[in-house]
């Protein structure tokens, strides 16, 4: 995930009536979760995507029952990822809706791609500080990292936020290492795509680094 913004091509996600669509959630590669435009309106966008964010959060923290949890955590499913991108994708890194962009969209990759996500998260496990910080998986296979970062999700809820945001950031630096492991491995062969990959990781590590940031801006009390 990058912090430019490019044409997604979407279609509109609603009919001419103005009813919204909801629709199957399309698989993406982690970087491609940046690559969505916002509305024509930055300001009033950012406003509204932050007002949304924050009543979000304080819905989860003021009690919500288990089911509503569920619901929030499952968001991406329920409203598809066109939807939650328009809300989010082009809020400032450092900001409420932008880390609540980053915490779906990293739970969507891992669930959309759960064996690729799982072979670089076996591959980083070196990163035993940030595999400790992430969370315990063992094995740590497709199924396992779905219910890392669904628990990730529901502690942004119900939980510390900056604690959440930390856990997602190491997470993150976790599956990195790996896709830099995979990278070295593919040199040989595959200059290209061991090329591709290491950018991908490069850009993993710049998410971590937003989502470090943002946590300390939710400790701060500057988060908005």
């Amino acid at each position: 995930m990058t912090s430019s913004r490019n044409r997604s091509g979407r279609s509109p996600s609603s009919t001419a009536a103005g009813t919204v669509r909801h629709h199957r959630p399309r698989p993406f590669a982690p970087e491609q979760f940046a690559a969505f435009e916002g509305g024509t309106d930055p300001a009033a966008t950012a406003e509204g995507a932050a007002l949304l964010a924050r009543a979000l959060l304080d819905g989860g923290h003021a009690g919500a029952d288990d089911a509503a949890v569920r619901r929030l955590v499952g968001l991406v499913e329920e409203a598809g990822i066109d939807t939650v991108a328009g809300l989010w994708a082009d809020a400032p890194s450092v900001s409420l809706s932008g880390a609540l962009w980053r915490l779906y969209a990293l739970s969507t990759a891992t669930a959309q791609n759960g064996r690729q996500w799982a072979s670089w998260y076996r591959a980083g496990h070196g990163a035993h500080v940030a595999r400790a910080v992430a969370g315990a998986v063992e094995p740590p296979g497709a199924r396992e990292l779905k219910q890392l970062t669904d628990h990730i999700l529901t502690g942004a809820f119900t939980g510390d936020f900056g604690v959440a945001l930390e856990r997602a950031a190491a997470y993150c630096r976790v599956v990195c290492l790996g896709q830099a492991h995979h990278s070295e491995a593919l040199e040989a062969g595959s200059p290209t795509q061991a090329a591709a990959l290491l950018n991908r990781a490069k850009r993993l590590l710049g998410t971590a680094e937003e989502l470090e940031a943002a946590a300390a801006a939710w400790r701060q009390g500057t988060l908005d």
